[in-house]
């Protein structure tokens, strides 16, 4: 697998990562939040970013899945991944860095994934899984054109308890 360059709107860039990207991992770290739902390390360090950026590129390397840096500017301000599945399905996951939130990034991001997915990859069916309490989130997924399907109970361990969250979906065509 191989993470190529996608343009998104907004002058946003969907690209791999970068050891140069360590500040948007960094402000990532400090969230309460990002951590718990991410392999974004807890307490930052320059090696632990740098060996978060190195597992973002094993995933292609390793053909899990496709995690990309989004920026805008050059600057790293987020991140998106693809993780193909069975049967034409694949899920994303997303998270913005608090000085880019606000900005439209998730929701560009979403629609660049998206569509390079349905159209190069041929996947049939995204899923985004978002926590009821996180509209930022799963707002962006509605205006990406993610239709909420309904509530798993329970579905997640986030910070070492079970959470309930919305499921997602956008279909090809």
């Amino acid at each position: 697998m191989t993470v190529p360059d996608l343009p998104a709107d907004g002058g946003f860039l969907l690209r791999p990562w970068r050891l140069t990207d360590l500040p948007a991992v960094a402000e990532a770290a400090a969230d309460p939040y990002i951590p718990l739902i991410t392999s974004v390390p807890a307490v930052y360090s320059d090696a632990e970013g740098a060996a978060f950026v190195r597992r973002q590129w094993a995933r292609a390397a390793d053909g899990v899945g496709y995690s990309f840096a989004i920026a805008r500017d050059g600057r790293a301000v987020g991140q998106i991944e693809l993780w193909p599945g069975p049967h034409g399905r694949a899920s994303v996951g997303y998270w913005v860095a608090g000085s880019a939130r606000g900005q439209g990034v998730a929701c560009a991001a979403l629609r660049a994934v998206a569509s390079w997915a349905f159209g190069e990859l041929r996947i049939a069916r995204l899923e985004a899984h978002v926590e009821p309490w996180n509209a930022a989130s799963w707002k962006a997924a509605e205006k990406a054109g993610f239709a909420r399907e309904g509530l798993l109970r329970k579905w997640k361990e986030v910070g070492g308890e079970r959470r309930d969250m919305y499921v997602y979906a956008r279909v090809a065509g």
